[in-house]
C-alpha cells in the first residue's frame, strides 16, 4: 500500500489512504538459541511521528455493542443503536508528496481514545482498576498491529480494529463529500471510489449501507446502488483457509446494526440467486455471506463491489477458475487482473543510487518519471557493452561488500564477497517453501563434506522473514534455518565456500541493504499458492536473477526476460491442482527412491543438527504427505541450483543476465499498477471528475 500511495501522488491524481495509528508494530524479531523471540516494537517510542499532523477537531465516534431499537418516525422505520460503548477516533494525517510535482495526498491514521478518560468517582471508591478500564479498552484498539487471534479476546480485538478504521474512514469521506455538495450524498458514486484492499476493510460494504440508510435516510435500493457503484475489491490470497471469516455471534454482539445489514444483504442476494438459478442451490450457498455460523468477508466484498481483481495473471485466473468460480459464473464482468508493482523511487533510486546514476548516464533521466519506467528497456542496447557491464558489476560488488560488512558488524559472521549471494526474504510460511531452500543447503553441505575437492562455486545463502507468533510450524522452520547456519558456519571446512545467514527482524531498512546486493532471487513457492510476490520485483530492479517456480508474478517476469535470463523449476499449478483434488502423490515414494532426500530428512532427527530434533518438520513431509510438494520439487530444485552455479562461472554473461532483468523491470513499477487500477478498476476517466480515491489501507 505504501508503494501505491507513493505512485498515486507521483501520477498526480487524488488518492488517500486510511488505516490505524498503531503504537506497536507486529513485533521486533530476535533470534535466541536459534528460535524466534518476539519483542514489542514501539513505533511511537518518541510519542509521535515527526511527519504526522493531529486533527483532533475532525475526530469521530465509533460505536460497539449495545442493542438496536426499531422505532417509527413519520411512518418510517428508524434503527437506533442503544447502550453502546463509544470510542473516539482521532485522526493523524501524513502527507504523501508526489515525485517532482505539486500533488500532496494523505495517509490518514486513526488513534483510538476514550471519550471519557478517567472515572474519578470509581477511583475514589477504591476500585482503581475499573477507574481506568475505559481508557485501557479504548486504547487497546490502536495499540498493536495484528494482535494474536489465537484466543477469543484477540479475535474480538481484531474485529474491533477492522470496524474502527472503516467506520472512521467512511465518516470522513461522507463528511467531506457533503461539505462539497451542499450537504447531500447524491451522486457519491460519480465522484468517489472506495477500494477494499484485501478483506480487512470488508465492513465498508455494510457500514456504508448503515450510514446511507440510518444517517442519510436513503431507501435500501438507492443506498445499495451507491455502495455497489462506489466499492472495488482486491483479493490477496488463493488459499481458502486464509479467507477471512468471523463467527456470527461475535459479529452480532459487537456490531449489532452492522450485522443486521449483513444479514439483509445476504437474504436479498440468496433470494435473487435462487430465483435466477433454481438448479444451482449448492453453488448459490457456496457464495453466501453467512455459512456454517460464520460471516465470509470475501463473499461480502465481492457481492458489494463492482470490480474484483487478483494481483498477478495466474492469481486472477485461479480466483476465476477455483477460489471464486461461483461468483465468476454469476458476474464474469466483475473480474479483472492488476499485477502488483513496487516503487522504484524506494527500491531503486533510494536503495541503489549508483545503479540509478549509471542507467541515467546511458539513457537520460526520462525513464525516472512516474509514467515512463518502461523506457528502462532502452538499456538492453548496452547488453554487449563491456564497459557498462563492468560498471554494473562494480556496483553489485560494492553493494555485496556493504551487506557483508553489515552482517559482520551485526552478527559476527564472515562472508566471502566473491561467493554467489543467494537470497530469500519474505514472510515465513509453508507455501513459500523456505524449507525447500534449507533442505537443499543441507544437501550441498553433505556434498562438500563427502567431496572436499569437488568443483563448487562458493555460495552464501541469506534468509530473512518473520513468522506469526502463533504459527508453530513456521517458527520451527526458522529454528531449522538457524540450526543449519550454526552447523555450517562453525565448520572450518566450509570457510569461504558455503555460508548461511538468517537476518533477523527484516524490515525496509535492512531491505535497502539486501536487495541491491542480491545476485539470485529465490521465489520458490508451490505453484498456484503465491498471489503475486513483490520481493521478486524488488530484486529484479536491482539486477538479481530469479530462481523460481511458475507461480505469482514469476510467470510475468519470465514473459519479459525470457528463459535465458532466469532459472525456472518445479511442477506447474495444474500439477498441484491435480495432486490436491485427485491424489496420486506419495511423499514417501520420493524419500525411498532418492538417497539425497533420505539422508537430509534423517539428519533432521538423528542429532546431526544442533538443538532438539526437527520431528514436526520430518513428520509433515512424510507422515502428513508433504502438503506443499517440497520433496516432489527437490530434485528439480537441485538441478536448477547447479544451473545457477554453472552460469555464474561466465561472469560476462551473468552480468548481461542481470542487465536484462533491470531493463525489463519497468512493467513492475507500482506506477504501472496504479495506471491499471485507474483505467480498468476505478475507471476514473468515466467519472464526472477526478475528485477523490479513498484507499482502504
Amino acid at each position: 500500500m505504501a508503494c501505491f500511495l507513493d505512485s498515486t501522488a507521483a501520477m498526480n491524481f487524488p488518492g488517500h489512504g486510511n488505516g490505524i495509528r498503531y503504537k506497536y508494530g507486529l513485533f521486533e524479531q530476535k533470534i535466541v538459541n536459534n528460535e524466534q523471540i518476539e519483542v514489542a516494537d514501539n513505533w511511537l517510542s518518541e510519542g509521535s511521528y515527526p511527519f504526522e499532523t493531529p486533527q483532533p477537531e475532525k475526530s469521530v465516534v465509533v460505536k460497539y455493542g449495545g442493542y438496536v431499537d426499531q422505532v417509527q418516525v413519520n411512518g418510517k422505520s428508524v434503527f437506533l443503536q442503544k447502550d453502546y460503548d463509544a470510542i473516539l477516533a482521532v485522526p493523524y494525517d501524513i502527507p504523501m508528496q508526489g515525485y517532482k510535482n505539486n500533488t500532496v495526498n494523505s495517509l490518514r491514521l486513526w488513534s483510538a481514545e476514550p471519550i471519557e478518560g478517567f472515572d474519578l468517582e470509581t477511583f475514589n471508591q477504591g476500585d482503581f482498576i475499573k477507574a481506568v478500564q475505559r481508557r485501557s479498552d479504548a486504547e487497546a484498539i490502536s495499540q498493536v498491529l495484528y494482535p494474536s487471534d489465537a484466543g477469543f479476546e484477540g479475535r474480538q480485538l481484531r474485529l474491533k480494529q477492522e470496524y474502527f478504521f472503516v467506520a472512521a474512514g467512511l465518516k470522513r469521506i461522507l463528511r467531506r463529500y457533503k461539505k462539497m455538495h451542499n450537504g447531500s450524498v447524491e451522486g457519491l458514486q460519480n465522484h468517489i471510489i472506495i477500494h477494499i484492499n484485501d478483506t480487512h476493510p470488508a465492513l465498508v460494504v455494510p457500514e456504508l449501507m448503515r450510514l446511507l440508510l440510518d444517517e442519510e435516510g436513503l431507501g435500501w435500493d438507492e443506498a445499495w446502488k451507491i455502495v455497489t457503484e462506489t466499492v472495488t475489491f482486491t483479493n490477496h490470497t488463493v488459499l481458502p483457509e486464509a479467507l477471512e471469516k468471523w463467527p456470527i455471534d461475535l459479529m452480532q454482539r459487537l456490531l449489532p446494526r452492522v450485522y443486521m445489514i449483513i444479514d439483509e444483504i445476504n437474504r436479498r442476494f440468496m433470494e435473487e440467486m435462487n430465483n435466477k438459478y433454481p438448479d444451482r442451490w449448492d453453488r448459490n450457498y457456496h457464495c453466501s455471506v453467512l455459512q456454517d455460523g460464520q460471516v465470509h468477508m470475501a463473499n461480502l466484498s465481492i457481492i458489494g463491489a463492482h470490480s474484483v481483481n487478483g494481483v498477478a495473471e495466474i492469481h486472477s485466473r485461479i480466483l476465476r477458475d477455483e477460489t471464486f468460480h461461483g461468483f465468476y459464473e454469476i458476474w464474469p464482468e466483475k473480474f479483472t487482473n492488476v499485477t502488483n508493482g513496487v516503487s522504484q523511487r524506494r527500491f531503486m533510486y533510494g536503495a541503489n543510487p549508483k545503479l540509478e546514476k549509471a542507467i541515467t548516464s546511458k539513457i537520460g533521466n526520462d525513464w525516472s518519471t512516474a509514467t515512463n519506467m518502461e523506457k528502462l528497456k532502452e538499456i538492453e542496447k548496452f547488453a554487449d557493452d563491456e564497459a557498462f557491464l563492468d560498471e554494473l558489476a562494480s556496483i553489485k560488488r560494492e553493494n555485496k561488500e556493504r551487506l557483508a560488512k553489515y552482517i559482520q558488524q551485526t552478527q559476527g559472521i564472515e562472508i566471502n564477497p566473491d561467493s554467489i549471494f543467494d537470497i530469500q526474504v519474505k514472510r515465513i510460511h509453508e507455501y513459500k517453501r523456505q524449507l525447500l531452500n534449507v533442505l537443499h543447503i543441507i544437501h550441498e553441505y553433505n556434498e562438500l563434506k563427502d567431496n572436499p575437492n569437488m568443483d563448487y562455486v562458493p555460495k552464501t545463502y541469506f534468509l530473512a522473514g518473520k513468522s506469526a507468533p502463533s504459527y508453530t510450524y513456521a517458527k520451527e522452520v526458522i529454528r531449522l534455518i538457524n540450526s543449519v547456519a550454526q552447523k555450517i558456519n562453525s565448520d572450518p571446512d566450509m570457510k569461504g565456500r558455503l555460508s548461511v545467514v538468517f537476518v533477523p527482524n527484516f524490515n525496509v531498512s535492512t531491505a535497502e541493504i539486501i536487495y541491491p546486493a542480491a545476485e539470485v532471487s529465490e521465489q520458490i513457492s508451490t505453484a498456484g499458492k503465491e498471489a503475486s510476490g513483490t520481493s521478486n520485483m524488488k530484486f529484479m530492479m536491482n539486477g538479481a536473477v530469479t530462481l523460481g517456480t511458475m507461480d505469482g508474478a514469476n510467470i510475468e517476469i519470465r514473459e519479459h526476460v525470457g528463459d535465458e535470463n532466469m532459472f525456472v523449476f518445479g511442477i506447474s499449478d495444474q500439477d498441484v491442482y491435480n495432486y490436491t483434488h485427485f491424489g496420486g502423490y506419495r511423499s514417501f515414494d520420493y524419500y525411498e527412491a532418492d538417497p539425497r532426500i533420505r539422508r537430509v530428512l534423517n539428519q533432521l532427527i538423528d542429532g546431526t543438527l544442533p538443538g532438539q530434533p526437527f520431528s514436526m518438520i520430518y513428520d509433515s513431509l512424510l507422515l502428513n504427505n508433504d502438503q506443499y510438494f517440497v520433496l516432489r520439487d527437490f530434485d528439480d530444485y537441485v538441478m536448477a541450483q547447479k544451473r545457477v552455479s554453472e552460469a555464474y562461472k561466465d561472469q560476462k554473461n551473468w552480468h548481461r543476465m542481470s542487465l536484462m532483468n533491470i531493463a525489463n523491470s519497468g512493467v513492475f513499477s507500482s506506477d504501472r499498477s496504479i495506471e491499471d487500477y485507474k483505467k480498468n478498476v476505478w475507471k476514473i476517466e468515466d467519472k464526472e471528475e477526478e475528485e477523490e480515491i479513498a484507499a482502504e489501507a
